[in-house]
């Protein structure tokens, strides 16, 4: 009696063992431009950084700057999280007006 080792490869599938089902080859999915849409370039941040100069801060974001100068920093976070809807899009924004404050204090 000889056992045969699974270290060949099989040209048919199978319906039992380690290597059982149908053979396909992996569906490998190219990087969408989408997910590095975020950091931007140099022009797109001098943009946002004039809009942000000319408009200033929404409502929701003075009411934030108030938290985080009182230093109610868990409270910030839980208030922007209602407005903007996700816990990460909601801790960036609560580091971008805390960099905001400390530039306001050195100048």
């Amino acid at each position: 009696f000889l056992v045969i080792g699974m270290s060949h490869i099989r040209k048919y599938s199978v319906c039992v063992g380690r290597e059982k089902g149908y053979k396909k080859t992996k569906n490998v999915k190219r990087v969408k431009a989408v997910c590095s849409k975020s950091r931007g370039g140099k022009q797109s941040q001098f943009a946002r950084s004039i809009v942000r100069e000319i408009m200033g801060f929404a409502p929701y974001e003075r009411r934030v700057l108030e938290l985080l100068k009182n230093d109610r920093e868990k409270r910030a976070l839980k208030f922007t999280k209602a407005r903007i809807g996700g816990h990460r899009r909601a801790k960036r924004k609560r580091e971008e007006l805390m960099g905001v404050i400390k530039s306001m204090r050195h100048k």
